[in-house]
């Protein structure tokens, strides 16, 4: 016969407790031998960039590079072949601040700066590197956003340089995020699974059972609140189709699905809403609703007419299908220098 001993009262509150230490103690470590990992990579970086290759021709560094690259992998095995180095080398260029280095490093890995290296553009490169810390990416999500073309689906992408830098700055000083970091267009929903014809109500239903990757898309810090929310206005019932809060931007999200083109109705309607929300729904603390409409075409003179995409209403179109990536690079691109060329001939009729 076995004899059950008694556990002492705070035991279950101690062995959540060491577990807790323990869980603790791994963290820190993995973010000291990454971090230290990331530090070792830049400081091989800087000693080659400034003391090896200088200003050398790039056929001496590519020898130079690769008499070293024996040596190493000689004595420490396959993390230093000749791309490596290279690698490490682009690292001290990209990201000469040994300051910042050693910030990122405590969040970022290795692998993950082998993905946002290659980024030429260095406004792109730091948007890359802000969302990456911000909302916690991990390297396949960070390549899967590279891959459609987040960046310059982002409104941020339209703006300024100045504009971009002072607003990623802020993100990343301050945790404070714009409108111009959450809007995007297209909104890439492929994963939605929708046949080739459906109803808005189909869209919404695929939305909601996919909710979790609809979020993804969205941002981290979207965070769903109904949807088909009625409000009375002079007796009269009116649906919001989805209502989300974001977290960062404070605000209540408006979202409104549209199967076809965009119509100038819409803005009045979605107007409506918001100033509702406005009134009755928010909470202390937190900045005006916001909307986005969804369509599946839309027309650019329109919406500019209507001063859309300015305010508090974005008008995006959804693809249900991802495209090619050459077809939405060009698409991409293209919108990035009409919206460049209005914003610019904006500020000289204001002039």
């Amino acid at each position: 016969m076995t004899t059950q001993i008694a556990l002492p009262e705070k035991y279950e509150d101690v062995c959540n407790h060491i577990s807790d230490m323990i869980a603790t103690a791994q963290k820190s470590a993995f973010q000291a031998v990454n971090s230290g990992h990331v530090m070792l990579n830049w400081n091989i970086g800087r000693k080659l960039r400034t003391e090896i290759l200088k200003n050398e021709k790039a056929e001496y560094g590519k020898f130079v590079i690769s008499s070293l690259s024996k040596i190493l992998s000689q004595k420490y095995g396959n993390g230093y072949s000749r791309a490596a180095l290279f690698r490490m080398i682009q690292l001290y260029d990209d990201f000469e601040n040994q300051e910042k280095v050693a910030t990122l490093s405590r969040q970022l890995t290795w692998s993950h700066f082998l993905e946002i290296i290659p980024v030429e553009d260095e406004l792109k490169r730091e948007f890359y590197t802000t969302m990456c810390m911000k909302e916690k990416w991990s390297v396949r999500i960070l390549r899967e956003r590279k891959n459609s073309m987040l960046y310059e689906r982002t409104a941020i992408s339209r703006k300024p340089e100045e504009t971009i830098a002072n607003e990623l700055r802020e993100l990343q000083e301050q945790d404070k995020m714009s409108v111009n970091m959450f809007y995007r267009d297209p909104y890439i929903l492929d994963f939605l699974s929708l046949k080739d014809t459906f109803s808005e109500k189909d869209l919404e239903s695929a939305i909601l059972l996919e909710l979790e990757k609809f979020i993804l898309e969205m941002g981290n810090d979207f965070a769903f609140m109904a949807r088909q929310k009625r409000i009375t206005i002079d007796g009269r019932d009116y649906k919001i189709d989805l209502l989300f809060f974001h977290r960062r931007l404070k605000r209540l999200v408006v979202i409104e699905l549209k199967i076809g083109e965009f119509k100038p109705e819409y803005k009045a309607q979605v107007e409506l809403y918001l100033r509702w929300l406005n009134k009755y729904e928010k909470a202390a603390g937190e900045e005006t609703p916001i909307a986005l409409i969804l369509c599946a075409e839309k027309s650019q003179e329109t919406i500019e007419l209507l001063e859309l995409n300015q305010g508090d209403i974005h008008v995006g179109q959804y693809l249900t299908q991802m495209p090619s990536k050459e077809l939405l690079e060009e698409k991409l691109h293209l919108a990035i220098k009409n919206a460049k060329i209005m914003l610019g001939q904006r500020n000289e009729a204001e002039e």
